[in-house]
């Protein structure tokens, strides 16, 4: 508008003529006419006065910007729509505007719609800026500040419990829980929830570069907390951590945790809480409130609306069971072919000895790999020094020995005759434990495969008459076949008649 401005002033004070006043001020002739024409049709007066802006003066003279003379200005779509839609699979800028030219077929064409949506974009929080489709993301942190929770009523004590807190790039829909620690058990334990909450599973996970999620941080290549792969691979998702000293890459739980704080925190400031479950579910009053009933101004919907349009159709479904944290751990195994876990020894097939494996145990379970392939798999124990065996596990010298229970060698005995019987419980009975007499008696029963049975049950006879109860006594009966020969009585003799003898008599 200074051209304007002057132009009007050469040609009203200075008196010059088109031709000369388009060469000296560099502006098209039919410019100049244009600009005389109109300023005549405007009916401003010479000199403009000071209070008129520039801006002013070029809408009086020209009217608003950006719409032609004669055409009559149309009405913008509803942005947020275009936006909630965009986020969905397979949806373009190009696809929204066929579908608006057809409804409004005098509408803005391609590059002006484009170039409005991106100006309302552009009015739009940073947070919003990041464009993330539905079901694609979710983003997991710890807050900053913790909550106290009295633990014990009597003496006061407090301990503070940490905000797990979760977000739908989609969506922004929120979630938060209380846990005790930001160790993995407790990780993983919001995870699960968080699931639980969304009722699916996204396709990434966006984490920051804790140890828990982390092992080693990596701008191109991070290493992974192996059990955090685990549960990924476990729910159908992966893990892309953020870049290391990049918080943008989570912009949207770093909001999410301001927002949280604020709306939750703030809140419950004033209450005290006697357990983690009373906390949970006064933070999940709060997160009813925050995702059903403030609308996002920019979307006008609620987290749980935007969430039921743009995020719930592309999540995947949750597995039949949680994940349950696990262990692992690396071993050797022992000359006896069993691993010790806590204090608690489990065995693996015989043929393992001596090799190193790593364990995977659970609350419940204990499994033990060797090259990524399972060769074992136990319940939990207690860890008391304890063994548990699987039989198939041990060779078939050491199984067959183990078989031979106290109740077993009892009927074998009973199975072969009942003086075997007798002979083997009077041998039992007659150790300083049980168990001292279980090799003997498995012994002596073995005898019958090369004696028969017969022959041994008769042996069990001349052993009890001559009071011979060991395995070397019955084997020896056998091989010189004393077996066959009957035992003789030994001759009843007089009693002696003395008169020092007083006799049974005396001591009635």
């Amino acid at each position: 508008m200074r051209a304007l401005r002057e132009v009007m002033r050469m040609y009203r004070e200075g008196c010059l003529p088109v031709r000369e006043i388009a060469r000296l001020s560099g502006v098209a002739r039919s410019t100049v006419r244009d600009m005389l024409a109109r300023f005549e049709r405007s009916g401003l007066s010479w000199p403009v006065p000071v209070e008129i802006s520039d801006a002013a003066l070029e809408a009086r003279l020209y009217g608003p910007a950006g719409v032609k003379p004669g055409r009559r200005k149309q009405a913008e779509p509803d942005w947020s729509v275009v936006a909630r839609e965009l986020k969905r699979k397979h949806v373009t800028l190009q696809v929204l505007w066929e579908e608006y030219i057809a409804v409004h077929p005098d509408g803005y064409r391609y590059s002006r719609w484009c170039e409005l949506f991106r100006n309302w974009e552009g009015r739009l929080s940073l947070v919003m800026r990041q464009s993330h489709a539905g079901g694609e993301k979710m983003f997991v942190d710890y807050a900053g500040d913790t909550v106290p929770v009295v633990i014990n009523r009597r003496t006061g004590e407090i301990r503070d419990a940490h905000l797990f807190v979760a977000v739908l790039g989609g969506s922004s829909l929120s979630f938060a829980c209380a846990t005790w620690t930001e160790q993995f058990a407790d990780w993983i334990e919001g995870h699960n929830a968080a699931f639980a909450f969304f009722g699916g599973v996204p396709q990434l996970l966006v984490p920051d570069n804790a140890k828990v999620a982390v092992i080693k941080a990596c701008h191109f290549d991070p290493m992974l907390n192996r059990s955090y792969t685990d549960m990924a691979r476990h729910y159908g998702t992966a893990v892309l951590p953020a870049r290391p000293r990049r918080p943008r890459d989570k912009a949207k739980v770093e909001a999410c945790v301001g927002i949280v704080e604020r709306w939750v925190l703030g809140r419950l400031r004033n209450r005290i809480f006697y357990s983690l479950a009373e906390l949970n579910a006064a933070i999940a009053e709060c997160l009813t409130d925050l995702n059903e009933t403030r609308v996002l101004r920019q979307f006008g919907r609620t987290r749980r609306q935007l969430f039921e349009e743009v995020d719930a159709p592309n999540l995947k479904p949750l597995p039949a069971e949680q994940w349950v944290h696990a262990q692992w751990k690396r071993c050797r195994v022992g000359l006896d072919y069993h691993i010790a876990v806590d204090h608690h020894h489990y065995s693996v097939p015989h043929r393992y000895a001596r090799r190193e494996v790593e364990a995977r145990f659970t609350a419940r379970t204990v499994e033990i790999f060797l090259g990524g392939e399972r060769i074992a798999v136990h319940m939990r124990g207690s860890g008391n020094g304890r063994h548990t065996t699987v039989p198939e596990h041990m060779p078939s010298s050491h199984r067959r020995y183990l078989e031979w229970t106290p109740a077993r060698i009892r009927d074998e005995a009973a199975r072969i005759g009942p003086m075997l019987s007798l002979l083997v419980e009077r041998i039992i009975n007659e150790r300083p434990h049980p168990e001292q007499g279980y090799r003997s008696c498995l012994g002596i029963i073995g005898l019958a495969k090369r004696f028969g049975p017969e022959r041994l049950e008769a042996a069990a006879v001349r052993a009890l008459e001559i009071q011979a109860r060991h395995y070397p006594s019955v084997k020896s009966i056998l091989e010189k076949g004393l077996d066959k020969v009957p035992v003789s009585k030994a001759p009843e003799r007089e009693p002696i008649q003395h008169d020092n003898i007083r006799g049974s008599q005396y001591y009635h």
